[in-house]
């Protein structure tokens, strides 16, 4: 492998030139495009050369104030464009490139997608599209005229307002969009296609009318409806909750199925993948309708926080994305239920970002370094940096952080700016200091919370004693102390919460509740008036994202699942429970149930479990949800997946037989829906509950009745809910329905990408296939590498969330994942790079195990691979 280049945080520099305005025509023929733009620049300074971004052009013609610049004026070396000489005053620089979108499978810059031209600029592919200075900090005005084939084409699209359209000859016609609010080139997008278009409207706050529009192909135009409503659910919130009103004339989502993220706020045109878009009851799962539901609410926010306000440099990445994970998370929990949200927003961090914060990928929030820009698109900058944004929520209260919100909006509308002005504004409205806080943006690494309690009833004083450890990571400076909001209650031996008071303070009514800051390395706090012991419910709703380490005993745990008032840390406790009795079942292998109390634990379901499930199955449900696979291989110093694996089927089929009884009456009395599906949470709670009715049964080790439930349900769904989950149970029991059941599904939906995308998942993450089965897989005649969804469904499925199997001792799941990665890298190095972290737990593998996934790994790097692809090896293998 070469070494490229390496960019850094402290070398930046302010753009030496300004682009006032961008005229772009793009010129789409059936072989090639012609780009032509003319810029108007603005030198910040004297004598410099102009050097602009660009890949994959051929340069047709280069002319600044309408004179042709000759061979010797220019230079094109790599992806710049250098011209050494410019006039001192503003100019304008025109330029013709052509361009080859059918033949760009990378799908950044222009590309083809099933007939359809379409953009992804962010980060840095509108240098495939013309030489420009493409970076956040360059906020331009933007003209677009797109002409193409009006048969073929007959949807021209581009960000802002349309403002002309027409015929141009020879059958082709063209439409002009101007965007009056400046922006950054990854913001720019356009989209030339035929489309059918569901169309609605919403009036803001201050009364205008925005007309919305969802582009879909034809036959997907019935399953666009819940996007439209999630839109302008959006719209309302965000206006109620930020006071941020829309300030386009229009609003517009095209929906891609050749797309490498979820989505793109692109401004006024926001471009999606297909599954962020169409939900339907027949062809869409619950958590499908979520996903789309946050994905639109998120791509909407970003009109303020990230397109209003946009980033100074992509080490500012988490200023936009990690604020409007935030907004999106917030909307979720208003939407739905709050406890469940928090639940599944933490149980996201937990098991993919805390594990990248543990291995050879982690990283700060806001990187120091990079190579490609494209690998920090991940959980560290996005969930991570939204737990940041929440912990100064919590620290601030609504109405303070709202202050701070406001005064950040006003004062920085249309600039870059940096994480340091996003605090630094929260600070000032609220007249507090934030900077401890930033350093939670500098180093990497999860912090382990400490804490200890003692109970001295002579003085009714209890005594939490709160220190705090942040592992170090080669590279970085040693870790400093960081500011640890700790959301607290005690509660007393009846179950009832007590008021929180500190020694010497006077409050008047002290509450329940309160928010504590831990910033010390150890630190304490005793609690007065505490007249019997206690136990603390710590952490609440996930105060800061740290490992909490509370030697708390198995009684306490089962006290708190029952009596706790807080939904979330009900969960928290019966999960720390379960990853107690889980990690000592993977320690002693050999005598899993013996080594832990599972007759309390089952006297404990028993007693709260039916009541719960009544008042809140939603809750129940995640409750009842042991820790994953991935999440347990963490928390082992040593990896042994296949012990891991195990481990928790043995507690599932423990629990499953201890109340087989109850959990069929469950599922037998919540049966689904009999008449049309219903998007809300009372309904999505009901069938959360009997889909884990149903999964305790079937994991049972005598399963042929549940079997025979499940394929029942399967044949009887209503709703692709009902149907997938049944699927899944009979593939991944075994069960001998399962193989008439796979064939029948596709048959259903061979139509329809999305679903088919379901069919490889259930499949590639089944742990009783083998490597040939997901090499079958691979080729089926409806996979393709050319895909990300289809290629995400069973490679990163079988990758990422099938351990057994990946991780396979005789190392073939890991030959099978790197030779993959090294064909999909030279088709599209986004997407394979995300594969190889697969991989970052390969030095904590057992011994076997790991010289297995090495060589593979060594393998691969012997391979001429993108800078993308290289920069993820290089760290798994050296760090």
């Amino acid at each position: 492998m070469s070494n490229p280049k390496t960019i850094y945080l402290n070398d930046y520099q302010a753009p030496l030139f300004v682009i006032q305005h961008v005229a772009l025509n793009v010129d789409i023929f059936s072989d090639y495009t012609l780009v032509s733009s003319a810029l108007r620049i603005q030198p910040q300074s004297q004598g410099e050369a102009l050097v602009l971004h660009g890949v994959d052009l051929v340069l047709v013609e280069l002319t600044i104030n309408g004179v042709a610049l000759q061979a010797a004026e220019y230079q094109v070396n790599g992806e710049e464009l250098t011209i050494a000489t410019v006039p001192s005053d503003n100019f304008v620089l025109n330029s013709v490139v052509k361009i080859y979108p059918h033949k760009n499978f990378a799908l950044e810059g222009l590309y083809l997608s099933k007939g359809m031209y379409c953009t992804q600029c962010e980060p840095e592919g509108f240098r495939k599209i013309t030489y420009y200075l493409d970076r956040p900090d360059v906020l331009s005005l933007f003209t677009t005229t797109i002409t193409a084939d009006k048969q073929q084409y007959p949807t021209l699209l581009a960000n802002g307002n349309l403002i002309a359209q027409g015929n141009a000859g020879e059958g082709r016609h063209f439409a002009t969009w101007e965007d009056p609010f400046k922006k950054p080139s990854y913001l720019f997008a356009m989209v030339a296609g035929g489309l059918a278009c569901l169309a609605d409207t919403f009036t803001t706050m201050s009364g205008r009318e925005v007309a919305l529009k969802i582009y879909v192909e034809e036959h997907d135009l019935r399953q666009c409806r819940h996007a439209m409503e999630s839109l302008k659910a959006s719209m309302r919130w965000d206006e109620k909750k930020y006071g941020r009103e829309y300030d386009l004339d229009i609003f517009m989502i095209v929906a891609v199925s050749h797309f490498n993220m979820g989505a793109m706020e692109n401004k006024g045109l926001n471009i999606f993948n297909t599954s962020c878009v169409l939900a339907h009851p027949e062809t869409t799962t619950d958590l499908g309708f979520q996903r789309v539901e946050s994905v639109v609410a998120h791509e909407y926010f970003h009109n303020w926080s990230g397109n209003r306000v946009t980033c100074r440099d992509w080490f500012q990445l988490s200023l936009k994305e990690g604020f409007t994970v935030f907004r999106d998370q917030q909307f979720s929990a208003d939407q739905l239920s709050a406890s469940v949200q928090r639940i599944e927003d933490v149980t996201m961090l937990r098991n993919a970002q805390f594990a990248e914060d543990a291995g050879p990928l982690a990283h700060p929030v806001r990187p120091e370094s990079f190579i490609e820009i494209n690998n920090f698109y991940n959980a560290t900058v996005y969930e991570k940096g939204a737990e940041i944004v929440g912990m100064l929520h919590t620290v601030l209260g609504e109405d303070g952080f709202r202050k701070g919100t406001d005064l950040y909006f006003s004062r920085f509308d249309g600039q870059a700016v940096t994480v340091e002005d996003f605090v630094q504004s929260l600070a000032e409205a609220n007249n507090t200091d934030l900077t401890p806080f930033m350093q939670w943006y500098r180093q990497p690494c999860t912090p382990v919370l400490t804490v200890t309690g003692e109970y001295h009833p002579e003085l009714q004083h209890y005594v939490l004693t709160v220190s705090q450890h942040t592992p170090t990571k080669q590279g970085y400076p040693e870790p400093q102390t960081l500011p640890i909001p700790v959301k607290l209650a005690l509660f007393d031996e009846q179950g009832q919460a007590v008021a929180l008071q500190l020694l010497g303070e006077k409050i008047e009514n002290p509450i329940t509740e309160r928010v504590f800051i831990a910033d010390a390395i150890q630190q304490t706090w005793t609690f007065t008036g505490i007249n019997s012991s206690v136990i603390p419910s710590l952490l609440r709703d996930f105060s800061a994202p740290v490992i909490l380490n509370y030697q708390t005993t198995d009684q306490e745990l089962l006290f708190l699942m029952q009596h706790d008032n807080n939904g979330f840390n009900r969960w928290l406790s019966a999960q720390t429970l379960f990853e107690r009795m889980l990690l000592a079942m993977i320690n002693n292998s050999n005598k899993m149930l013996e080594v832990i109390d599972f007759q309390g634990l089952l006297m404990a379901l028993q007693g709260f479990l039916p009541q719960l499930a009544k008042q809140d199955p939603a809750l129940a449900a995640k409750l009842l949800s042991l820790p994953s696979e991935n999440y347990l291989a963490e928390k082992t110093p040593v990896i042994n997946p296949s012990v891991i694996h195990q481990a928790r089927l043995t507690l599932q089929q423990a629990i499953a037989q201890a109340l087989n009884g109850f959990f069929a009456e469950q599922y037998a009395h919540n049966q689904s829906d009999s008449g049309d599906y219903v998007y809300n949470s009372a309904a999505i709670a009901a069938r959360a509950w009997r889909e884990l009715c149903l999964h305790y049964l079937l994991v049972a080790v005598d399963n042929q009745t549940a079997q025979a439930l499940a394929a029942q349900q399967y044949q009887s769904a209503q709703h692709m809910t009902d149907r997938l989950v049944a699927l899944r149970g009979l593939v991944s029991s075994g069960a001998e329905q399962a193989t008439a059941c796979l064939a029948d599904f596709y048959r259903r939906f061979t139509q329809e990408a999305l679903v088919i995308d379901s069919w490889f998942a259930v499949q590639a993450t089944n742990s009783k296939a083998t490597i040939d089965d997901i090499l079958a897989l691979t080729q089926h005649e409806a996979f393709t590498l050319t895909n990300p969804n289809r290629l995400r469904s069973v490679l990163a499925q079988f990758a990422n969330a099938n351990p057994v199997q990946f991780h396979g001792a005789d190392g073939s799941g890991y030959r099978f994942v790197a030779e993959k990665i090294a064909e999909l890298d030279a088709i599209n190095p986004q997407i394979a790079s995300r594969l190889l972290g697969a991989f970052s737990k390969w030095k904590r593998l057992e011994s076997g195990r790991q010289q297995q996934a090495l060589a593979a790994l060594q393998q691969l790097s012997a391979q001429k691979l993108s800078n993308d692809t290289y920069e993820t090896l290089n760290r798994l293998l050296t760090s």
